[in-house]
């Protein structure tokens, strides 16, 4: 059976799922039109079909018609990758009009428009999905069967710190992500994906939540208390932002020139605001301490202006100690080669027995994004699947645990306060 589906929102992430369709699962998978705010972003998605993909272009329907784009197409599943904030809208009426939806993490961005979505899955039957492509990663799916193994008997405790450079780290700092009200910043957009790999690892859920943190490094206050004199609000024209390392010059990229700066006129979104410019309402410096209903506990911490870029975790047990290193090759959104996002350049895994030597596991990576794990991934979702030990395809209560980690991280950082997750929403 040839699913149809419909995509809204074609915007950075919007070619890792459409491409995939019409590259790779043409057998199982149709996809029959766009639907987005500004008519020129979908003029180019429908160009990128055609010339990289020798696949025919497809309709096109503005976000007011949505509903007329579900009636006409009468589509299987609905793809959502717009920004963070819009995901519920589409999905839940998506739900509604009899469709599945796959959606592109974070699911939503509070405890809220969350609850909407549940309600609407239990009040239709209907199916979402959340792409968390990190599950499929080789190396984490290896963490996964270890600790299912017993290897390292019950775990306690897991330190997890991640580190995003100043060249991927910055860019959150230049799109709409640095407006919480978009975002839910980094706590929600980013960090989705690593508290659902704790969530995946160790089989259990977030009982409770206490988060600090704020904008240390970005911003014009920062930038200012460290001497910066000069300042501007974005880098198309300007001519202080040309010796900016934290600079991103949309027309030397022909890809985000067309995609982000030809589109400007419609909806007047600015893809190269500067880093340290006004008006940045996410925080760039965060921890975060866990407890989990299993009653093992999270040291959590992430920052995003580092000289590397990855992740270093440990996880401590009765039986021993795994320590992970992994760093991975940096990339700034729509900004290089697919295939480098998430690419690995360096990866261990080290298991240490309470009494042993310790020892090296082994991987075997894939080859795409995330070792292997995007492929993977667009295979579960778009192919036949096939039966998985390791129970990585997500939910939506997959989806709601762990932006539920990152929303009681934001209440915790405004109230200074633990906050019990399981008062945010019900099942």
């Amino acid at each position: 059976m040839v699913k149809r589906y419909v995509q809204v929102g074609t915007g950075g992430r919007a070619e890792f799922f459409y491409g995939a369709v019409v590259r790779d699962f043409k057998d199982t998978s149709d996809l029959v039109a766009f639907c987005d705010i500004n008519q020129t972003r979908m003029d180019y998605a429908n160009r990128l079909l055609e010339e990289k993909y020798e696949h025919p272009q497809i309709a096109t329907y503005l976000a007011e018609d949505f509903e007329q784009m579900i009636e006409k197409e009468k589509p299987d599943t609905v793809i959502v990758t717009t920004i963070d904030r819009t995901h519920h809208t589409y999905i839940i009426k998506a739900l509604e009009l009899g469709c599945d939806v796959i959606t592109e993490k974070p699911m939503t961005i509070d405890a809220e428009r969350c609850q909407e979505i549940i309600d609407t899955v239990n009040e239709t039957g209907r199916e979402v999905r959340v792409t968390f492509n990190y599950r499929y990663a080789p190396h984490n799916t290896k963490i996964r069967e270890l600790i299912m193994n017993d290897v390292i008997g019950d775990v306690y405790s897991v330190n997890f710190e991640w580190a995003l450079n100043t060249q991927h780290g910055a860019d959150y700092f230049r799109r709409w992500h640095r407006d919480k009200r978009n975002s839910g910043g980094l706590l929600v957009h980013k960090s989705t994906h690593h508290f659902d790999l704790v969530n995946f690892w160790l089989g259990t859920t977030p009982e409770t939540v206490y988060a600090l943190g704020g904008l240390r490094f970005y911003g014009r206050e920062n930038a200012e208390a460290r001497g910066v004199t000069t300042f501007y609000q974005r880098a198309h024209g300007s001519e202080a932002a040309k010796n900016d390392p934290f600079a991103i010059q949309l027309e030397e990229n022909d890809h985000l020139r067309q995609m982000y700066l030809e589109a400007e006129k419609e909806d007047g979104y600015q893809r190269d605001q500067s880093v340290f410019g006004d008006g940045i309402s996410i925080e760039d410096t965060l921890g975060v301490m866990v407890h989990y209903q299993n009653k093992a506990i999270l040291n959590y911490s992430l920052n995003a202006y580092l000289p590397w870029e990855g992740y270093l975790v440990s996880f401590n047990g009765s039986k021993g100690r795994i320590e992970v290193r992994v760093r991975e090759q940096s990339y700034i959104n729509s900004g290089g080669k697919k295939e480098d996002e998430g690419k690995l350049e360096e990866k261990s895994i080290i298991v240490m027995p309470m009494f042993g030597e310790q020892y090296e596991v082994e991987v075997e990576e894939g080859h795409g994004g995330h070792g292997g794990g995007d492929p993977l991934l667009l295979q579960d979702i778009f192919g036949t699947p096939i039966e998985d030990g390791f129970n990585r395809a997500a939910t939506h209560v997959d989806g709601a645990m762990s932006i539920l980690t990152g929303i009681a991280g934001n209440m915790s950082l405004n109230t200074g306060m633990p906050v019990k997750v399981d008062q945010l929403v019900k099942f």
